[in-house]
């Protein structure tokens, strides 16, 4: 059996299906690989079958079933809601999966040796990268990163991992791309990882390495690493479906929550209220959205909906996409998480160069599109 060893914060951390703790490899018939291969086909079609539908499912239910109108404000409401949660359930469930089959080949210690030794543009690069297949569960946050910090890995690479992990992370881009379109999520992935490349490079650039708690600076980098590649595809997909039940379990009332006040945005809000303040053609309209993402607690699953509505009354591309961005990256209770681990002169530092990247993301989109 091998073990996979995290970094002990001196504090008990709770279970998390983003650790594999223990992996032991199991044997694996090729008439077995075949029937999990058939399976996936099967489910995948089912999924598609229903996923197609829900929008047909979503006028039955709101006009036939609780006869309401959709030309009615209330009627229109009620029928995002019933759309856009199967919807968002059902892509959420879908992608944690996959990448969850993924994600069972890079443990932490994997991601280490990866990440371990590399220039620092480079590893820049990299590390936002695997920030991007990374859950966004914040009890995995300090300890990957107390073990990058103690196997050498540059700071500023460090940081890089870290703006990449919630802000870009797998379910944030498909559910933008499954809401949104292809164009929206192509635009945030992408401004989303020159913010994670950039303002790694200059956080490793100003070596502020000092600035850490003085215990994770006394940490000393463990023994070798301990890989495994012998998981059976049985041992991959019971990893993923823990993930699954772990991230959902952790997000789903976030995400019902964010569904309903975009409910409430797509059929309340009248469209010249949010052109009037969330428009491109006020200059002061990418601060406040910032100022105002800031306080909030969500994760992507939560205020991609959100995101949709706004878009839809009238509100500015690049004001939404500065205002997302900072929920999900710029967050207080990450900032207590990273408490834990930075001094506040890096903390402040950090998150204004993040503030500084996003209110760029905005001003330039308000610009140009």
């Amino acid at each position: 059996m091998n073990i996979i060893n995290i970094p002990d914060t001196g504090e008990s951390q709770a279970p998390c299906a983003c650790v594999m703790v223990t992996t032991e490899p199991r044997t694996q018939s090729n008439g077995t690989l075949i029937k999990y291969v058939f399976a996936g086909i099967m489910g995948l079609t089912v999924w598609w079958l229903i996923y197609s539908r829900l929008a047909m499912a979503a006028r039955y239910l709101t006009v036939d079933v609780f006869g309401l109108q959709l030309s009615t404000r209330f009627g229109s409401a009620v029928e995002f809601f019933l759309y856009d949660t199967p919807k968002v359930f059902m892509l959420l469930t879908l992608v944690v999966f996959g990448v969850g089959i993924l994600r069972s080949f890079f443990t932490p210690e994997r991601t280490r040796s990866i990440l371990a030794g590399k220039r620092e543009f480079v590893g820049n690069v990299l590390a936002a990268l695997l920030g991007v297949a990374t859950p966004f569960c914040s009890c995995s946050a300090v300890p990957l990163f107390i073990g990058f910090v103690t196997a050498g890995i540059p700071l500023g690479v460090t940081f890089s991992f870290l703006i990449s992990a919630p802000m870009v992370n797998e379910v944030a881009v498909i559910l933008l791309y499954g809401l949104l379109g292809w164009k929206v999520a192509a635009i945030y992935m992408s401004m989303g990882l020159v913010i994670a490349i950039a303002a790694g490079w200059i956080l490793g650039h100003l070596h502020l390495e000092d600035q850490l708690q003085d215990w994770v600076k006394e940490l000393r980098t463990g023994g070798p690493l301990n890989i495994d590649t012998k998981l059976s595809f049985q041992d991959r997909i019971e990893y993923a479906l823990n993930a699954v039940k772990d991230i959902v379990g952790k997000v789903w009332i976030w995400m019902i929550l964010g569904i309903a006040v975009g409910a409430g945005i797509h059929g309340y809000f009248p469209e010249n209220v949010l052109a009037s303040f969330m428009g491109k053609g006020h200059w002061w309209s990418v601060p406040l959205a910032v100022l105002i993402g800031i306080p909030l607690y969500s994760n992507a699953a939560g205020i991609v909906p959100v995101v949709q509505a706004l878009l839809e009354k009238g509100a500015a591309l690049g004001t939404v996409l500065a205002f997302m961005m900072s929920v999900i990256a710029v967050s207080i209770p990450e900032t207590v998480i990273l408490r834990k681990v930075l001094k506040m002169r890096l903390i402040v530092t950090f998150l204004s160069i993040v503030v500084g990247g996003i209110l760029i993301v905005g001003f330039i989109f308000n610009i140009i599109i």
